[in-house]
Order: C-alpha cells, then sequence, then structure tokens
C-alpha cells in the first residue's frame, strides 16, 4: 500500500491515533472482560489479556507521543525553531523518556529482558562519532538498538529506515524532524531532512541519500544503518543469494550461501557512509532472541515471550577500516560471517529450548 502524503498523515492519521486512544481508553472495561472471557479457550497464559494490553499500551504511547511532539511544536515557535539544536536536543531526551517507558512496559508485560555484552559504545571511541551497522532480524530489533543508543551510551542516533514505517504516526513526526533517512529503495526516493524540513528527491540515489546523511557526524551522533536492507527470513536469504547471483556476483553468493541466519549485507549504504565519515568508528551489532519470531503467527506463539535478549556489541577504530572498495566489501562480508556464527552460538542464550 502506497505511503499517504504528508498533509494526510500530519491531518488525518496523527489526530486518529489520539482520538482512537481516547475511545479505546473510555470503553477498556469492555475489551478487558472479552480478552478474559476468550483467554480460557486459547493457549498460553492469559494470553489473549497480554496481548490486548500491549496493544493498548502501544496505542496511548504513541497517542501520549503525538500530544508531547504537538506540544514542543508549539513551544518551537508553531515549527520555526524546531531545527534549532536546543529543539533537537528537546526531540532526542523525548524519544529517551518515551523509549524508557516502552521497555518498561515490556519487561512488565512481556518479561523481556535486554543485556549488551562487548563494546560499550559510549566509551570505546570517546569523542568521536560512530557508524552503527546492525543485525536485522525479527521485530523491534531497531526500537532495542535506538534504546541502547539513547538512553544507555548518550548518543543521538541518525538513522536509515524504510519509508513504510511512516504508518506509524508518532514515529513518523519525531523522525522526520530529527536528521534520519526514510528510504524508499524500489523507487529510488526519499525524504531528505535538510534546513528548511524533509523534502522529496526523486532523482537521488538510494547510496547518495545514505552519504548525505552521514556527513557532518559529531562526537556524540551514531548513525545506524541496517546494511541487509530489511528484515532476517529464509526466503529473503535465498532471494538475496540468487540475486547476487544473477548480477555475477558469484564470489559474493559463495560467502552468502555459508552464512544461514543473516542476509547477504549490501555494501552500497555502508560504503558511501565510510566515505561521508572517514573520522567515525564502527560499531558492528549482533542480536538474539528474536529469532523464531518472523511472522505475526510467530509472535502470537511466543507470547508471552519471557526471553533474554542478548546484543553483541564489536569496536572496530577508525584507522583500522580498510581503505579500498574492493577491501571494505570484503571487510564487511568477513565481519558478516563473524556475526552469523555468533548467532548460531547464541540463539539459545534467551531462555528457550
Amino acid at each position: 500500500m502506497p505511503l499517504p502524503p504528508r498533509w494526510v498523515r500530519r491531518v488525518v492519521l496523527a489526530p486518529g491515533t489520539v482520538l482512537l486512544a481516547v475511545v479505546v481508553v473510555t470503553t477498556l472495561p469492555v475489551w478487558l472482560i472479552i480478552a478474559a472471557a476468550v483467554s480460557p479457550l486459547v493457549p498460553g497464559y492469559l494470553r489473549p489479556l497480554r496481548v490486548l494490553w500491549v496493544g493498548i499500551v502501544y496505542l496511548l504511547w504513541d497517542a501520549a507521543a503525538l500530544v508531547a511532539l504537538f506540544g514542543l511544536w508549539v513551544g518551537s515557535g508553531f515549527g520555526w525553531h524546531k531545527r534549532s539544536p536546543a529543539f533537537q536536543r528537546a526531540h532526542y531526551l523525548l524519544a529517551g523518556w518515551f523509549l524508557t517507558a516502552l521497555f518498561w512496559q515490556a519487561r512488565w508485560t512481556l518479561r523481556l529482558r535486554i543485556d549488551v555484552v562487548g563494546t560499550d559504545p559510549d566509551t570505546a571511541l570517546p569523542g568521536r562519532p560512530e557508524l552503527v551497522l546492525s543485525r536485522h532480524a525479527g521485530p523491534g530489533d531497531s526500537f532495542i538498538l535506538i534504546h541502547a543508543l539513547v538512553n544507555w551510551f548518550k548518543r543521538e542516533p541518525r538513522i536509515v529506515l524504510k519509508d513504510t514505517l511512516q504508518w506509524d504516526p508518532a514515529v513518523d513526526v519525531m523522525l522526520n524532524r530529527l536528521p534520519n533517512r526514510f528510504i524508499a529503495a524500489s523507487r529510488r526516493r526519499g525524504t531528505r531532512i535538510g534546513p528548511d524540513g524533509p523534502t522529496v528527491e526523486p532523482r537521488e540515489s538510494v547510496v547518495e541519500q545514505i552519504g548525505h546523511l552521514a556527513v557532518n557526524l559529531d562526537e556524540n551522533d551514531a548513525f545506524v544503518i541496517f546494511p541487509e536492507g530489511g528484515n532476517f527470513t529464509p526466503g529473503r536469504r535465498l532471494r538475496a543469494i540468487d540475486l547476487l547471483r544473477a548480477k555475477g556476483f558469484h564470489d559474493m553468493a559463495k560467502r552468502a550461501e555459508g552464512m544461514r541466519h543473516v542476509l547477504a549485507p549490501q555494501p552500497g549504504g555502508v560504503l558511501a557512509a565510510l566515505d561521508a565519515a572517514p573520522d567515525a568508528g564502527v560499531i558492528f551489532v549482533a542480536h538474539t532472541g528474536l529469532d523464531r519470531m518472523l511472522t505475526i503467527a510467530d509472535v502470537w506463539r511466543e507470547l508471552p515471550m519471557d526471553k533474554r535478549i542478548v546484543m553483541r556489541f564489536w569496536s572496530v577504530p577508525p584507522e583500522e577500516v580498510p581503505k579500498g572498495r574492493e577491501e571494505r566489501i570484503d571487510w564487511l562480508f568477513d565481519w558478516w560471517a563473524r556475526i552469523d556464527e555468533w548467532v548460531d552460538a547464541h540463539r539459545g542464550d534467551d531462555g528457550r529450548a
């Protein structure tokens, strides 16, 4: 489904989300009674009630964020100063508070734990920006990564995301006010955040958009990119291998066949970011705990989650990043093979058999 124009998302979707939250809260007893009545008929301890609660919490979270963002918009002179350093920082603080609230609920409702091992992005290369290259698998892994960067490591992320995430009104408003880039790869167009706000650039390639976003990173910035281009699934893994082979990249296809838990990385965006930020360190991120949840049915089956999500960070200082294009591509595939091996060795660390 195509993404609605920006004015529709602001005038219809955002207010509609707040209105829906009010309606759900006022009729909450009815929904709770229905969920409680259905719960004995469904496997899993109070699964319908938990699913209902998670959905309501997320809806209220979205609505509350939109109200707070509207307040910031008014406070910035009805958007006049929303891109000033003070209001940019206010938006990062607001994002941190709302992510903290979201994961507090996840710990309480879903019994979800998040542990980070390895490099601490806040202390590995103090005073330097970081390029964060993360595996992409399972629902919510991008939320978890941004939560860690903002709240635990005090970084200000710049994120490369799919444009379809703008269907979420709070994500849409928040991230379009910060230096991020929504990518519509299939149409070779995206949203660029400039001094005058977001603009659509149909003729700019995805790689160029990523390179522009990585320019002028400062000491507390973290440029976040998911080189696989989408969530891992077995079908996508096979399609990525077939695409490499169809393009004549037989060596890459052979290396991708040896990686069972990740997609073949797409080097173009990573190379553009490295060129645009030569003084930045590189953080590679792997995680386990969400691997079994590839579809909505998988998520339903896994609830309540009762999971331990483990995130592994590796740090590479800028002087150890290869300089040549081919060397960087080999280096990226080497790291992705290492991430694949780590995932294979730690898939049982989530507390489930």
